[in-house]
């Protein structure tokens, strides 16, 4: 499974929402907390994109020298309707400064997350990750394709991954002996997570001969995973 350090990486770099929590400026509209971009940078600091006008900018700007505390908080909300659709959360906390002359688009600027600790609380659990490990993790390489292969999957292979409960045994049926309906849930290198609906809801984890790397790897894992169905 991944590391909490590479769940929340992930969470971090991929498109979820995200709102920037600071003290003082409780009364500004999400919209105004939500940085335009995010990115780690090399010391594993935290680089988020604000209009330069924006009252997080402002807050930092007028802190100066003074350590301003600040919480990136990011709300993963799976790509395909399912009951139950929040994913996970994730914080990052630490301390906000500017950093003046990075942003390239006119009217932004850059703010620099130093980061104390973080915390993930998702479908694998809840855990607590310091900052060096953050730092040293690395995001799940299929991040920025997951959402468009999960609706891709729901979308036109759908009979495939309801192929999937009978992977499952007795727990792919309900109580009444009808087939559920197979959501796919969430993806990553080591695996696929389905939900099925019915009665009593659950989620199944369909795990990869081997963790993949890139989308052709995905591709071959997927079709030994959809060809087991077939025996």
């Amino acid at each position: 499974m991944p590391s909490a350090a590479e769940r929340t990486r992930t969470l971090v770099q991929s498109t979820c929402s995200a709102v920037l929590l600071v003290p003082g400026v409780e009364g500004a509209r999400p919209d105004q907390l939500s940085p335009e971009a995010r990115a780690f940078g090399s010391d594993g600091e935290v680089f988020l994109l604000f209009p330069a006008d924006s009252p997080v900018v402002r807050a930092a700007t007028h802190a100066q020298d003074d350590e301003l505390s600040a919480v990136l908080e990011i709300t993963d909300v799976a790509p395909v309707a399912v009951p139950n659709r929040i994913r996970g959360r994730a914080w990052v906390s630490g301390w906000l400064t500017c950093a003046p002359g990075l942003a390239t688009e006119p009217g932004a600027m850059m703010l620099r997350l130093e980061v104390g600790e973080a915390s993930v609380d998702d479908l694998w659990g809840a855990s607590a990750v310091e900052a060096e490990e953050l730092a040293q993790a690395s995001a799940d390489p299929l991040v920025a394709h997951e959402t468009e292969l999960l609706q891709h999957l729901h979308a036109a292979h759908f009979d495939q991954v309801q192929a999937l409960a009978g992977l499952l045994g007795e727990r792919g049926t309900d109580t009444t002996g009808r087939g559920r309906q197979a959501v796919p849930l969430a993806l990553d290198r080591f695996g696929l997570r389905v939900r099925f609906t019915g009665e009593q809801p659950f989620d199944a984890r369909f795990d990869f001969p081997e963790p993949v790397r890139d989308i052709t790897a995905l591709r071959r894992a997927m079709h030994t995973l959809f060809g087991a169905t077939a025996h």
